[in-house]
């Protein structure tokens, strides 16, 4: 298996092969956790627009997502993990909009197959990927906004990568970079009316999720579904 690491929406629309788009703080922890919560499946667009559409025309039951951290208005929650760990999701399909991961999912038009990656399912993403053993892995680390590295995502690619050529890495290792970045400390403002602390405490749980969540195409649509490892 030949992977490849690359960054930002650059990175997506050249990715190949199965393809990993990274989105830790916070929209693929926040999938992981609906799913956690019993959701459905989760249609992925990179237009907020297009996801209040699908929801108008019945396609899917509530809307999450963010424009500059912020919820849309219309939206049903923000991009926030610990929101979604108190609400009641069972059997939903759920509509997700985001500036970076599902803009990132959008863009890999390349790719064989995509995977929606965080800290919180990178192991399970990693296992079932190795049972597939595709011939080239490409994981990109979407960042801030698919423009700027952070550090959470970049970490996480790396994070992934060690798992996939059979090291264990330390997770409180990668923990303590993530926390000493200046995009964690957004949690710390006095007072983000969109940001919650515990979102950063999900998303930095690392391996908690038991499984990946794959995202194909159906009928011109995003769709994300978790695959049990």
């Amino acid at each position: 298996m030949e992977i490849r690491l690359d960054s930002l929406k650059e990175g997506a629309e050249r990715a190949e092969g199965t393809v990993v788009i990274v989105d830790v703080f916070r929209a693929f922890t926040t999938a992981a956790v609906a799913f956690q919560r019993g959701a459905k499946r989760i249609i992925m667009t990179a237009k907020v627009d297009e996801a209040l559409e699908l929801k108008q025309k019945g396609l899917g039951d509530l809307c999450m997502g963010e424009v500059g951290g912020l919820r849309p208005e219309g939206f049903d929650f923000g991009n926030s993990p610990h929101a979604l760990s108190q609400a009641d999701v069972e059997g939903l399909t759920l509509v997700q909009s985001t500036r970076a991961g599902t803009v990132g999912v959008s863009a890999a038009r390349h790719a064989d197959r995509i995977y929606a990656g965080s800290l919180a399912n990178a192991e399970a993403t990693v296992q079932v990927i190795k049972r597939q053993n595709p011939r080239v892995l490409t994981i990109v680390a979407m960042g801030d906004g698919g423009l700027v590295r952070t550090d959470e995502d970049e970490q996480c690619a790396l994070y992934m990568r060690n798992l996939l050529e059979g090291r264990k890495p330390y997770k409180e290792a990668v923990r303590t970079i993530v926390l000493a970045s200046r995009w964690s400390e957004y949690f710390d403002e006095p007072d983000p009316p969109h940001k919650h602390p515990g979102d950063r405490e999900l998303a930095l749980s690392i391996d908690s999720s038991t499984f990946a969540i794959g995202v194909t195409r159906e009928n011109g649509l995003l769709i994300a579904r978790p695959e049990r490892v």
